[in-house]
C-alpha cells in the first residue's frame, strides 16, 4: 500500500529543479522510495553527480512539497487517484518503458492492467471510410473479445469516434490527455468524457494546471503506445502524431497494425507507408487482429505434463515462474508480475534466462507459454 507521504514525495521530486520525471524515476529505482530519496540529499549527489548544486539545495529544503501537497488535496477532492511508479494499479505494460511517467493521474473504473489492451489512433480529419472501420472494428472486437480496454487522445477524427464507438458497444475505453485533469480539451468532447468515467476514464501525467500545449501531446503519444499490447492506425496522412505513436509502439517492441486505404487517399497514405516499410502489419478485421494477437483461445493454454528433470537447472525464481505457468497456462508479464510478487525489471530479467534455456517462449500479444 502505497502511503500518501510516499504519494506527496512522489510528487514533489519532478518539481524540484533539475530533477526531471526520469531522474526521479531513477532516483526512486535506486534508493527504494521517494521519500528516502527526499531524505537523503547526500546520497542524491553522490548518486546522481550531474545535479547541481542548486538541484541538491532545493531538494534539501523541500522546495517541491508545498505544490505537491496542493496537488494531492485537489486530487482527494476531485476523486482523482494519483498513481505513483510503483502503485500495483499503475499500469504494468507502461512500467516496463524506460521513459514511464513517475506519476499518473486517473479518474474512472477501468482496470488499467486489463488482460487485453489497444490504442486506435489516427488522423484528425477522418474521413467517412475511416469513421466505419472505427464502428466496424470495435463492434467486431466487443464481440470476439468483450474485455478488451480501447485506448485512444480523445482528440478530434479517429480518437473521439473510437471511443464513442467502444462506449456504443459496452467497451471500457481510457482516454490519455495532453494536460491536467482541471479541463477537457477539446471542450466539444465534454460529454463523451464525462460519459467515459462511468465505463473507462481518463488518465494523464500532467499536474492540474497545465495547458495542452503541442509538445505535451508528443510526450503523450509515449502513454498511448507504453499502456497497450498493440497500437492501431486507423487512418494516417503522410505526418501527424498517430505515426509518432506507431515510431513509439516499435521502440518499446509493442505490436502495430494499419488499416490499409486507396492510394489516391491523403488520410491513408501514412497507414500504406507503415505496411509498406514493415513498420505495421496489415490489418483487414477485428478477427485478423485476435487471431494474430493469439486472443481467440478460450483460455490459456495449459501445458501438458513436464518432465521436469529434462529442464536445465533452474534458480528459484526462475522455478517460481515455471509453477506458475504450469498451474495457470500463459500469462502476460503483469500477470505473472503480480503472481510471483516480483518487480518487473527483474521479472524481464528471468523470462530472459528462461527463454535462453529453452523453458519458454514469447507468443503475440506479449504472453509466456511454457514448453513442454
Amino acid at each position: 500500500m502505497i502511503t500518501p507521504e510516499e504519494i506527496i514525495a512522489t510528487l514533489a521530486l519532478p518539481l524540484t529543479p533539475g530533477i526531471s520525471s526520469l531522474r526521479a524515476k531513477r532516483l526512486i529505482e535506486a534508493m527504494g522510495s521517494a521519500t528516502t530519496v527526499i531524505e537523503n540529499p547526500d546520497e542524491v549527489a553522490r548518486l546522481m553527480p550531474v545535479l547541481s548544486k542548486e538541484s541538491i539545495e532545493a531538494l534539501r529544503h523541500k522546495e517541491g512539497f508545498v505544490r505537491a501537497e496542493k496537488e494531492y488535496e485537489f486530487t482527494l477532492k476531485n476523486q482523482i487517484r494519483c498513481l505513483t511508479l510503483f502503485d500495483e494499479d499503475y499500469p504494468s505494460r507502461l512500467r516496463e518503458c524506460d521513459d514511464a511517467p513517475v506519476n499518473l493521474f486517473f479518474k474512472g473504473n477501468a482496470n488499467l492492467n486489463a488482460l487485453h489492451i489497444v490504442n486506435m489512433v489516427g488522423t484528425r480529419n477522418a474521413s467517412e471510410y475511416g469513421k466505419q472501420l472505427c464502428q466496424t472494428f470495435v463492434k467486431d472486437i466487443a464481440e470476439l473479445c468483450p474485455d478488451v480496454l480501447i485506448v485512444s487522445g480523445l482528440a478530434y477524427g479517429i480518437d473521439i469516434h473510437a471511443h464513442r464507438a467502444a462506449l456504443a458497444h459496452n467497451l471500457a475505453t481510457v482516454g490519455v490527455l495532453a494536460h491536467g485533469l482541471d479541463r477537457i480539451y477539446p471542450s466539444v468532447h465534454r460529454t463523451t468524457a464525462v460519459n467515459m468515467l462511468e465505463k473507462g476514464g481518463l488518465l494523464t501525467e500532467f499536474l492540474p494546471g497545465t495547458q495542452p500545449e503541442r509538445y505535451n501531446f508528443v510526450s503523450r503519444n509515449r502513454i498511448v503506445a507504453g499502456m497497450c499490447d498493440s497500437t492501431i492506425v486507423v487512418e494516417s496522412a503522410a505526418k501527424g502524431g498517430s505515426l509518432i505513436t506507431a515510431e513509439i509502439a516499435d521502440g518499446y517492441h509493442r505490436d502495430c497494425f494499419a488499416f490499409p486505404g486507396r492510394t489516391t487517399d491523403t488520410a491513408s497514405i501514412g497507414c500504406n507507408q507503415l505496411i509498406r516499410d514493415n513498420k505495421a502489419a496489415l490489418l483487414l478485421s477485428a478477427e485478423e487482429l485476435v487471431n494474430m494477437m493469439g486472443w481467440n483461445e478460450t483460455g490459456p493454454q495449459k501445458p501438458k505434463a513436464i518432465q521436469r528433470d529434462l529442464f536445465p537447472e533452474l534458480t528459484e525464481e526462475e522455478q517460481t515462474v515455471v509453477t506458475i505457468l504450469q498451474k495457470q497456462g500463459d500469462l502476460q508479464i503483469n500477470s505473472l508480475v503480480v503472481e510471483a510478487d516480483i518487480a518487473v525489471h527483474r521479472m524481464n530479467s528471468i523470462l530472459f534466462e528462461l527463454e535462453m534455456k529453452g523453458v519458454i517462449s514469447m507468443l503475440a500479444g506479449g504472453m509466456y507459454r511454457l514448453l513442454a
